[in-house]
């Protein structure tokens, strides 16, 4: 027997003047950390901030390898310098930012599929969600409130 199943996303496009002040500093340390990518290959630009339950905020730019899958995202960089080095700490917010090489408007981009894990994995660990922050190319910012609006069938549980 066939059925359809709807799912449906809930989540905010904001300006720049509606985030807090709290998001829009998370913000910029991602836009600022992406002018330090290392990405010789695909020349896009990828930054990622994020603010600890104490109040830190940790960033990290996508690190590319000439052998495509050896490369680093922003997103999995930053959210495991995280994991390792304050490992009693949840990860509140993350901010991500990109753009191409000499481009002045930001690309409109979304975690991949292993960056969406990993912040599944966070949430997790902690058991609270993390208010995901992504920059739209007309200045707009999208706000998330977890992994599981971008990750509706996230895989959490082996023994499932």
């Amino acid at each position: 027997m066939s059925k359809k199943i709807k799912i449906e996303a809930e989540f905010e496009e904001l300006g720049w003047d509606e985030l807090t002040i709290e998001e829009q500093q998370l913000m910029m340390r991602a836009r600022k950390v992406s002018e330090k990518a290392y990405a010789p290959y695909s020349d896009f630009h990828v930054g990622a901030a994020v603010r600890l339950e104490s109040g830190e905020i940790l960033q990290s730019s996508n690190q590319e390898n000439v052998s495509f899958p050896v490369g680093v995202c922003a997103e999995r960089l930053v959210l495991g310098y995280a994991g390792a080095n304050f490992p009693d700490l949840a990860v509140k917010q993350i901010a991500i930012v990109a753009r191409r090489k000499g481009e002045e408007i930001w690309a409109g981009v979304s975690p991949c599929g292993l960056c969406r894990q990993t912040i599944n994995e966070m949430e997790m660990r902690f058991n609270r969600p993390i208010n995901i922050l992504i920059q739209n190319p007309d200045g707009s910012v999208l706000r998330f409130p977890g992994i599981q609006t971008l990750l509706p069938f996230k895989f959490d549980d082996l023994n499932a």
